[in-house]
């Protein structure tokens, strides 16, 4: 009589166990049907265990990707192993409202989940069993720490005047650029150098605050033009530069002259005054013989000097005969 007591108040606490536990567990049979269901599923799903006995998993839980569900839990089945699977894979399994007020941004509950074949006496495997583990607190806390990793690489490699990539970067991009181009003969890339014109007049005449404002508005407008392959730098004080990817020069002038008519028709406003300026514009069509990215740097450069040196507020396609030609 003793024993049987003592069987029944072990089995009393396994079951306060299974009930209370603070992670999901549910049974399924062959047939994807729900034979198990604990207070956690109850508490999550909104199902009592009453109401979901013999329901097929698909039809209580909709949402539920059945084919890869059955290619996560057929394995489990066929080959008695556990599985298993995570968050960064899947979000979740079961769509479930996230309500940890420390995680209150996440609109759903991030889930691990354990997969474990459930053996007869007979060892045939015709249930399985899934662990589901809340693990949202965990995710949350990666990926805010991620934004902000993804972030700082992001403010490290960007002007802050202007929003465009700072030099170092951008320069980053033009060699790997450049040894592409090295290895391909079937693409060609232009790139374009421009500055405004006079930008000591803007600065002396109205102050810093006002060539800032022409800077960061040389900028905008560059940006409203950009394709998405288009890699654009503020390449130093008043002066950009712009890798314009499997472009050919003759292309490259279209791009430079809608920047340079758009700068040319527009203007700035600064405490009421308002600021009209130009820029000049030059380019440099890849070629094998720039032994390196700086030459190519230097002949786009050349190809300004020569847009400046021609009266300004003009589109220059740089050749080897021109002044300051790299050697």
């Amino acid at each position: 009589m003793a024993d049987t007591q003592t069987n029944m108040s072990e089995i009393h606490w396994l079951m306060d166990m299974f009930q209370t536990v603070d992670v999901g567990l549910l049974v399924l049979d062959r047939h994807y049907n729900v034979q198990v269901f604990n207070g956690f599923m109850e508490n999550h799903s909104g199902y009592t265990p009453s109401k979901v006995k013999g329901k097929l998993i698909y039809d209580l839980f909709p949402e539920l990707d059945e084919e890869w569900f059955r290619h996560k839990a057929e394995p489990v089945f066929l080959l008695k192993n556990r599985a298993f699977t995570i968050w960064e894979q899947r979000n979740y399994i079961f769509k479930f409202s996230n309500y940890r007020p420390i995680t209150s941004s996440a609109k759903y509950m991030y889930q691990n989940a354990t997969f474990i074949p459930l053996s007869d006496t007979t060892g045939n495997t015709e249930h399985i069993c899934i662990i589901l583990y809340d693990v949202t607190d965990v995710a949350i806390n990666r990926l805010e720490l991620q934004a902000a990793n993804n972030e700082l690489e992001r403010l490290s490699r960007t002007d802050r005047l202007t929003d465009l990539n700072n030099r170092g970067y951008w320069e980053e991009c033009l060699l790997a650029e450049f040894n592409r181009l090295q290895r391909t003969s079937t693409h060609t890339t232009s790139m374009l150098m421009f500055d405004i014109d006079h930008f000591k007049r803007v600065n002396d005449g109205y102050g810093h605050a006002a060539g800032d404002l022409a800077i960061q508005h040389c900028a905008n407008i560059l940006k409203a033009n950009l394709r998405d392959t288009d890699i654009a730098g503020r390449y130093g004080g008043e002066e950009y530069a712009v890798i314009l990817v499997d472009t050919p020069a003759k292309q490259a002038v279209i791009f430079a002259e809608r920047i340079r008519k758009a700068l040319e028709s527009s203007f700035v406003k600064y405490e009421d005054i308002v600021i009209k300026f130009t820029v000049s514009l030059g380019i440099a069509e890849f070629t094998l013989s720039f032994d390196n990215h700086v030459k190519w740097i230097a002949a786009a450069d050349s190809a300004l000097y020569v847009s400046k040196e021609n009266g300004r507020n003009q589109t220059s396609i740089y050749n080897d005969t021109m002044p300051n030609a790299p050697s």
